[in-house]
């Protein structure tokens, strides 16, 4: 299967599909290949999004993009005091 990204929408949407056709008794196979995605990515997208609507899920990326982004700046900042530190000392 190619690569792609899903909105929040989908993540929320697909694994809710996927139930409907569980109960009317398809295999799990089935219906991963129907929703195109990985048995990996719907069992994924089921333990960490099982309950959440759509809205939810949008905030939840956003919050780890923006965690991410946070954590970047904290790195830089401690290479940049790192780097100082150095400086003062007299090991450049």
């Amino acid at each position: 299967m190619a690569r792609r990204r899903h909105t929040p929408e989908q993540i929320i949407q697909k694994p809710r599909e996927a139930d409907r056709m569980l109960g009317e008794g398809s295999d799990v196979v089935t219906v991963c290949r129907h929703i195109e995605v990985s048995e990996a990515s719907y069992h994924r997208w089921r333990n960490q999004y099982g309950g959440m609507k759509a809205d939810d899920a949008k905030k939840l990326k956003e919050l780890e993009k923006e965690n991410s982004r946070l954590k970047r700046i904290v790195a830089d900042q401690a290479l940049d005091i790192a780097a100082l530190k150095d400086v003062a000392q007299g090991k450049f």
